[in-house]
């Protein structure tokens, strides 16, 4: 089952009353920048003990399309940054040096990084058929992964090129699901269940107003970090837990914005979310790839091979680029609390196995923020 828009009656942080600062967009999503637009395949089925390759499979993939359904290959300036790189996303290296990248924009488990390329080249290939047989073009998209093997049969690779095309094709704009749903469908945050969450900023410069916005695929933290609003909220909610040991998961973090920036002002961007997972009380765990990709949707030209040897680009004055860190950082923490309040109890299938890793519990939560003076 493939879930698009948000359930109805879930619950996010605000709904909750928690005092998260900043104005958010209309959906208070990535796709409160305008043009991107978001998809799902979400992978549920069967129950019991794992059985490799059989299941039981709680995976998906999520898409980012940076673009929409533009027909033409219209890059986006881009920037990347990893806290720590015990982890993947493809496409950094070219980002890094060309500043940009086009096409989609995919996150899912560890072990489906090659099927999900694989399909996202094919997805551009057929999406923009003419450009690539007249030309030399190249396909590099970005694919991010984060690893889902406590809840989900990951060596079982369940994910197929069409599981990833029906992502791509089903992206939409709007309100989107959060929690189980997608690349986010098996993981663990802070030994809570974690997966897909999402929140926008607005900010004014000059006179003009902005978006910026995250989506993260949280999976990542051990229970005694967690930090919301800096509440020491794992301190207090010390049942159930799942890990004995270290960390053992990531996060991947893709913030987008409407205002005009170039490659290297992204990258500053990127780094921002870190401070957004460090709000949550992350330090930035050993085991945890914690990876950060900025875009944005202005200076929409072709890409370089179809333009002229000159070009130009708008950008802002990074002297006001404050609002934007703020931003980037308070969407961040926001997009991960609001991933950990739309999951869903799953149970766990090895190291532990036979447990339930559970849903942030709502009531047990807003009892502790109030303590704190931090929830209406």
């Amino acid at each position: 089952m493939t879930k698009l828009s948000a359930k109805p009656g879930t619950v996010r942080a605000r709904d909750l009353g928690l005092d998260f600062p900043g104005t958010p967009g209309t959906c208070n999503a990535l796709t409160d920048v305008p043009g991107v637009l978001v998809g799902y395949s979400t992978l549920v089925s069967g129950d019991g003990p794992l059985v490799v390759g059989q299941g039981p499979v709680r995976t998906g993939v999520t898409a980012i399309l940076p673009r929409g359904n533009d027909p033409q290959p219209t890059p986006v300036f881009a920037g990347t940054y990893a806290l720590n790189g015990n982890g993947e996303m493809t496409g950094t290296h070219w980002i890094k040096d060309g500043g940009y990248f086009f096409g989609p924009v995919c996150i899912t488990n560890t072990h489906s990084v090659g099927i999900a390329h694989h399909a996202s080249v094919r997805w551009m290939l057929d999406k923009y058929r003419e450009p690539f047989q007249q030309e030399h073009m190249w396909a590099m998209p970005v694919v991010a992964e984060t690893y889902d093997g406590v809840l989900n049969d990951i060596n079982g690779q369940h994910v197929t090129e069409q599981h990833v095309r029906e992502a791509l094709d089903n992206a939409a704009e709007g309100r989107i699901a959060e929690g189980n749903v997608g690349g986010g469908t098996g993981m663990v945050c802070y030994e809570f269940k974690g997966g897909t969450g999402t929140a926008s900023r607005r900010v004014e410069i000059d006179g003009e107003t902005y978006t910026i916005a995250a989506l993260v695929q949280a999976n990542y933290g051990i229970r005694p970090w967690l930090t919301i609003l800096g509440v020491p909220v794992g301190k207090h909610l010390t049942q159930d837990r799942i890990l004995a040991g270290n960390e053992l998961g990531s996060i991947i973090v893709i913030l987008a914005t409407d205002a005009p920036m170039l490659p290297h002002q992204l990258q500053r961007i990127a780094r921002r979310g870190a401070i957004g997972i460090g709000r949550c009380g992350s330090p930035g765990g050993q085991s945890s790839g914690d990876i950060f990709l900025a875009f944005s949707v202005a200076n929409a030209e072709p890409l370089p091979m179809f333009q002229q040897s000159h070009a130009t680009a708008k950008y802002v004055n990074d002297d006001y680029f404050d609002g934007f860190y703020q931003g980037a950082v308070e969407s961040t923490e926001e997009a991960i609390v609001n991933a950990m309040l739309a999951a869903e109890d799953t149970p766990t299938l090895k190291n532990p196995a036979n447990r339930i890793c559970r849903a942030l519990p709502h009531e047990q939560l807003l009892e502790i923020m109030r303590r704190y003076g931090r929830c209406a």
